[in-house]
């Protein structure tokens, strides 16, 4: 097994001092693309789409929970799959608590196209908390570009709405779900983004101190 070439404290340091300047500057281009990111425009869904999850039948509007975003992670899982994708569980595995996605008036959701029994199965199973819905029956997953000629991919799409209508502002697959899962990083996808004053936003978008919103995941709402 290969490993790292042995120097000394000095040495070490220098190239670190290196390799450091770099990510850096890769921080600052991630947030120059995030603030690009929120102002892309939006195309508006027109469709009635229906889904069940649990609970019962509900609409795209009712995925958001109530609150203004909606990421939605489009899970490999086809009607009749003997089991679920190990790439989609992987990411799902990786999900942390909702309730700071939330505190950014932000849902997150998991949409596939088999049948709910089928759906609440696995998550049972796999011990998934997050909310899965199934869109079985319904066009969304062919709207969304991700079934064709019933043939499923991945993909994760990030939602907006008013009182009116929702936008779809963003969509990524493959290697560009990799990096995705802690807050920071789903928020950085959206029209809102982390909602801070540093952040290069257009106007209108609320903004406060960072870390102001911070909090413990069962204090929020205090």
């Amino acid at each position: 097994m290969r490993m790292p070439e042995a120097v000394t404290p000095a040495e070490w340091n220098k190239a670190h001092e290196e390799l450091m300047a770099k990510e850096k500057e890769l921080t600052r281009a991630q947030d120059r693309l995030a603030a690009e990111r929120r102002r892309q425009p939006g195309v508006r869904i027109d469709a009635e789409h229906g889904f069940t999850g649990e609970g019962g039948r509900f609409s795209l509007v009712d995925l958001f929970e109530g609150r203004r975003q909606l990421i939605a992670y489009h899970f490999m899982f086809a009607p009749g799959s003997k089991r679920p994708c190990s790439g989609c569980s992987m990411f799902v595995d990786n999900l942390g608590d909702p309730a700071h996605l939330n505190a950014r008036d932000t849902t997150l959701a998991v949409v596939s196209r088999a049948p709910y029994p089928e759906i609440a199965a696995v998550r049972e199973q796999r011990g998934w908390t997050v909310p899965w819905y199934s869109s079985f029956g319904d066009g969304f997953n062919e709207e969304m570009g991700v079934t064709v000629d019933d043939n499923d991919s991945f993909g994760l799409s990030v939602f907006i709405r008013d009182d009116t209508s929702v936008y779809r502002t963003y969509f990524t697959r493959g290697r560009g779900v990799e990096k995705l899962g802690t807050n920071w990083s789903l928020l950085d996808l959206t029209p809102l983004g982390r909602q801070e004053t540093w952040e290069d936003s257009p106007e209108g978008v609320p903004q406060e101190s960072p870390y102001a919103w911070w909090r413990l995941r069962d204090e929020y709402g205090d």
